[in-house]
């Protein structure tokens, strides 16, 4: 399945990264513009647990995850964020970001937008997410799309969900759309 403008799963990823992101659609004509990021607002991340390692240009971010720039909400169990090795700090945040992997039921929420899965990947240099998991929901209102893997092009916009193999479905993208519920919300 093509989506031909899409954002949302990356908002819990590029919330550190500083990205901004476009739309999720399933159309040009429904749009779901929820999950948005603002690049000038302040990112608040919480956890149980955090562990730097200088050495290893890493930091992970573990139990209860939370990050929150504007209405934008991220949960995990754990997220790992590795540095490049270009004379930054991880422990200062003063590092470049090369890529995150957050896994652990991860749920995405902003406005009236919901994204969730298992793990997730973003390639800072590639621009590239993979959101996966047993069944990756995507959500707005009565509106629901489900699949177990996908993958964005944020470059250029191009996202593709993958069915879910040995399942009931049969491997296949399972959406639900009820005309007029963009107008309720």
């Amino acid at each position: 399945m093509r989506i031909r403008s899409f954002s949302g799963l990356a908002t819990g990823a590029l919330l550190l990264a500083g990205l901004s992101s476009a739309a999720f659609a399933q159309d040009s004509q429904s749009r779901l513009t929820g999950l948005q990021l603002s690049g000038d607002k302040p990112i608040q991340i919480e956890s149980e647990r955090l562990e730097v390692r200088e050495e290893d240009n890493v930091a992970v971010f573990s139990g209860n995850v939370s990050v929150v720039q504007g209405p934008t909400l991220l949960k995990a169990g754990r997220m790992k964020v590795y540095y490049l090795q270009d004379g930054g700090s991880a422990a200062t945040g003063s590092a470049n970001i090369d890529r995150l992997e957050v896994d652990g039921n991860v749920y995405v929420k902003s406005e009236n937008q919901v994204a969730t899965g298992d793990s997730a990947t973003f390639d800072m240099k590639t621009e590239v997410l993979v959101l996966s998991g047993k069944e990756v929901v995507l959500s707005e209102g009565e509106n629901v799309i489900v699949g177990c893997r996908l993958t964005v092009q944020m470059k250029n916009g191009q996202a593709e969900l993958d069915g879910c193999k040995d399942t009931k479905a049969g491997g296949r993208v399972k959406m639900l759309l009820t005309p007029g519920s963009q107008n309720r919300q």
